[in-house]
């Protein structure tokens, strides 16, 4: 049966911040939420308390509460939000972190919601994990519903047989559910850092491996182990075994889900030709969350720890016209100043929902805390946490 196709409102708000700017200037909560996106609602006390007042009352906050908070940023957070965090990372430095911190009461996770379930996942039973935004989710993770999920899995078991040979594997862009099911299911997680290999590892067990929910990393991670884009199909949710016939599942070895970064595919060979004729001497440093024509494009290809590694490595004088989120972009730039460092797009686009994570949420759930009350914990089932942790603690052990 074919259905309309839908489109998770996290994907139609994503172009909601852009700018033909190079900077995105910090401003009163208030003065954001004119931006017409989904905002959580927030005591009216917070709404236009300055860049200065607000750095100085977190500061206070933090010192109240001291060691029993523990503030995880993720790399994609603006500026303002970033320089709180206690550890920085991407969501697979930041997944073995929150398993690390031990001591803690609570975890502030500055990031969107599947890397606060997988912090609440892995961290201990007495530890409370807090989203200081609750709309902070991810257009990619939307991409991916548990039912959708449930019935392609289904299908491609009575499809493939009792022995088909196909291990799941999930982006830790997903929600817990999806890697609960990868847990039952012999599959596991993974993030850009590792994608390769865990489907490498997939694949000494399997003859086929299902990618959720980002066609384009598995796409890419698939031809660098060598295999064919014609040995993949894609699997379209809102059709009949996903938009191809029996056959071609039982051909196939990759099978990918049908979604996207809406950050990342933006990039594209025009403007990496436009980079290229500006400065002829540039290295383009792209995700692998980017199309496969993008990534083949580029010089290089990597996940945002990579990324940040070879251009504060890279030599003084060196040009780099990197593919990925702009406020990341921007901080390269800014503690590299002896490089050139700019963004491919020239409009500049923050992930729309790590930007809803503004300074004054960050306040309002440590004020909380200080006065004893927990503002957006994160939590999940026992069961879905037991079967999501197995699959992720697959991806902790591969490396």
């Amino acid at each position: 049966m074919v259905r309309p196709a839908t489109i998770p409102i996290t994907e139609l708000e994503h172009a909601a911040f852009c700018k033909p700017e190079d900077q995105l200037p910090a401003k009163s909560l208030a003065e954001e939420m004119a931006v017409n996106v989904r905002w959580q609602s927030i005591p009216s006390d917070y709404l236009h308390l300055s860049a200065e007042e607000l750095d100085q009352r977190i500061h206070q906050a933090r010192q109240r509460l001291g060691s029993s908070v523990t503030v995880l940023g993720h790399h994609y957070q603006r500026e303002e939000v970033i320089k709180y965090a206690d550890f920085q990372g991407d969501s697979f430095l930041l997944s073995k972190e929150a398993a690390n911190q031990t001591e803690a009461d609570y975890i502030v996770f500055c990031g969107v919601h599947f890397m606060a379930e997988t912090a609440c996942i892995l961290c201990a039973p007495h530890q409370k994990v807090i989203l200081p935004n609750i709309t902070a989710g991810c257009s990619m993770a939307d991409m991916a519903p548990m039912e959708d999920v449930d019935d392609a899995w289904d299908d491609l078991q009575e499809v493939l047989g009792n022995d088909g040979g196909i291990a799941p594997i999930t982006y830790m862009n997903s929600i817990a559910g999806i890697k609960a099911l990868c847990g039952r299911n012999g599959g596991a997680v993974c993030t850009s850092s590792n994608a390769t290999a865990v489907v490498e590892w997939a694949f000494q067990n399997s003859q086929r491996v299902l990618f959720l929910p980002d066609q384009h990393l598995g796409r890419n991670t698939g031809i660098k182990l060598g295999i064919s884009p014609n040995d993949m199909v894609v699997w379209n949710p809102f059709k009949p075994l996903g938009g191809n016939t029996s056959q071609q599942l039982r051909d196939a070895k990759m099978v990918l889900w049908q979604g996207h970064c809406a950050v990342h595919t933006r990039f594209n060979v025009s403007q990496i030709r436009a980079a290229r004729e500006r400065y002829p001497d540039v290295t383009v440093l792209v995700h692998p969350e980017c199309t496969m024509e993008t990534v083949q494009a580029a010089d290089m290809n990597g996940s945002t720890e990579v990324i940040r590694k070879a251009i504060n490595e890279a030599a003084p004088g060196t040009v780099w016209a990197v593919g990925t989120e702009i406020s990341l972009v921007n901080r390269l730039a800014l503690n590299n100043p002896d490089k050139t460092v700019f963004c491919l797009d020239p409009v500049t686009c923050p992930c729309s929902t790590m930007y809803r994570i503004h300074p004054a949420y960050l306040l309002w759930v440590l004020d909380g805390l200080a006065e004893g009350q927990v503002i957006n914990q994160i939590t999940v089932p026992e069961q879905i946490r037991e079967d999501s942790k197995i699959a992720l603690n697959r991806m902790l052990a591969l490396r």
